[in-house]
């Protein structure tokens, strides 16, 4: 792993990302357990991780990350970053009080920021998109994601009832 190739907007732009997510993360009033809290800030590291090392890398390779494909630092934090957005996506589910006739409009919703940000990635210089992929492709990883985190965590709150 390298510090970075450059340091120029991309890093800038996933620190300042960083600070705010994390900002929010501890001012926000605490809706959920620490368990759940830390689940899905797991979940979230985990989720992108995953993408990332199976569409954005190895034989697939749709994109780079920052300013190589070699592994930077940066690449690390961002998945920090993803980590906050499992949690926000849990959180603000609960503060909504998200239900059954609600849910495709919620995960529609996150689809909607999720293109969004990584728009946003794009133009910092974060995301660079190439072997053909495009932005409307991350529409089937989104809804991907963010249904499974949704049942995910509907799972857990049932057996929470349960064993209560």
């Amino acid at each position: 792993m390298i510090l970075w190739e450059h340091f120029d907007k991309n890093e800038i732009y996933i620190l300042v990302m960083l600070v705010i997510a994390y900002t929010a993360f501890f001012l926000f009033p605490k809706r959920l357990p620490r368990n759940i809290t830390l689940l899905f800030l797991v979940w979230g590291f985990a989720s992108s991780t995953l993408f990332d090392f199976t569409i954005g890398g190895g034989l697939l390779d749709y994109y780079k990350v920052n300013d190589s494909n070699r592994y930077e630092l940066t690449d690390l934090l961002s998945y920090f970053l993803f980590a906050t957005f499992g949690y926000f996506f849990v959180y603000f589910y609960e503060r909504f009080s998200i239900n059954k006739k609600r849910f495709i409009f919620y995960i529609l919703g996150w689809m909607i920021v999720g293109l969004f940000m990584e728009r946003l990635s794009g133009w910092m210089g974060v995301t660079h998109y190439q072997h053909g992929y495009k932005l409307p492709y991350s529409v089937a990883v989104f809804l991907v994601v963010q249904t499974t985190t949704g049942l995910f965590y509907e799972l857990i709150k049932k057996n929470m009832k349960v064993q209560n």
